[in-house]
């Protein structure tokens, strides 16, 4: 199965200055430190890139930025999803217009769409333009599931290319992968379901914790899929805990919070989300201490 969307790719966080406003030159030596790591593509404006606290001109900045700092070596996979439908087809041609190689859509939330709403909102946007579209199913955050019959009758529409699968249901992403047709990739969009969901034939992830460690998360991944499951293993327990450690408050916080630790970025967040508790800090600092994550100087400060 020769499939489109393979590997490890990142969802790209949003740095923003202390001051709140989008961090340009932060932003476009993040992607390029993913890149030179070795990551498959990069996945800017998403949930981790709390592009719904951007404003139009944000987005769209953002989505040039990284695919300008791209040029060309990894796809870019646009953040493009919501739940007004007309809204989002806009969003997915302005994408396009940009040359984005794909886009990302998460399903609608709060309206409560039945799985013929769902289907016919995805349906609309693929009619309504040519990019490559990954569906992306995260009931945890939109309240409501992709159901495994839906996810396979809008794989039968041409541009709808992949899905990245964060329900947490195996046995939903299985019956995907049993019946999914020809070149329709199944992504994990949850880190510590990667290798399970791998093991089953999956072929990717859009990840967070990739932000942190790039070019570990990528030979994981790169292990499963040659069938070296032995060393993916050792990488997946090795880093277990931070992918855990990652959600102990809303995505994006902790993993700004460890970025900071670790002198990539300002730990800055939008409203409403906020400061990570003191708590969580500690169990982070330690936890990449413990993984050799942080600078010496930033050792040595967290021990003062």
């Amino acid at each position: 199965m020769n499939n489109q969307f393979q590997g490890s790719y990142v969802a790209l966080v949003t740095p923003f200055t202390d001051s709140g406003e989008l961090d340009e030159s932060t932003l476009v030596r993040l992607a390029n430190r993913q890149i030179e790591a070795g990551i498959d593509g990069l996945v800017p404006c998403g949930t981790t890139g709390e592009s719904v606290t951007l404003d139009d001109n944000e987005y769209q900045r953002v989505m040039r930025l990284t695919i300008e700092a791209s040029a060309g070596r990894v796809p870019v996979i646009c953040g493009a999803g919501g739940n007004n439908t007309r809204k989002v087809i806009h969003m997915a041609q302005t994408a396009q217009h940009l040359g984005a190689d794909a886009i990302l859509s998460v399903s609608p939330s709060y309206n409560k769409p039945t799985q013929e709403g769902i289907y016919a909102h995805y349906a609309a946007i693929a009619a309504a333009t040519d990019i490559p579209i990954i569906l992306y199913n995260v009931p945890g955050r939109t309240g409501s599931n992709i159901s495994a019959e839906t996810t396979l009758r809008l794989a039968d529409i041409p541009n709808i290319v992949a899905i990245k699968e964060a329900s947490g249901n195996l046995g939903q992403v299985m019956e995907i992968l049993r019946r999914r047709p020809q070149g329709f990739s199944v992504l994990s969009g949850d880190d510590a379901l990667t290798l399970p969901m791998l093991a089953a034939g999956a072929d990717g992830v859009i990840s967070v914790i990739a932000n942190q460690i790039p070019d570990e998360w990528s030979r994981l991944v790169h292990f499963a899929l040659r069938g070296d499951f032995q060393s993916a293993r050792e990488l997946h327990y090795k880093y277990l805990q931070l992918m855990n450690l990652n959600f102990v408050e809303a995505n994006p916080v902790p993993v700004k919070t460890t970025m900071a630790m670790m002198g990539l970025l300002s730990e800055r967040v939008r409203l409403p989300l906020c400061e990570i508790s003191a708590a969580n800090r500690e169990r982070l600092r330690t936890e990449l201490i413990a993984l050799d994550l942080l600078k010496e100087r930033e050792m040595v400060a967290g021990l003062l």
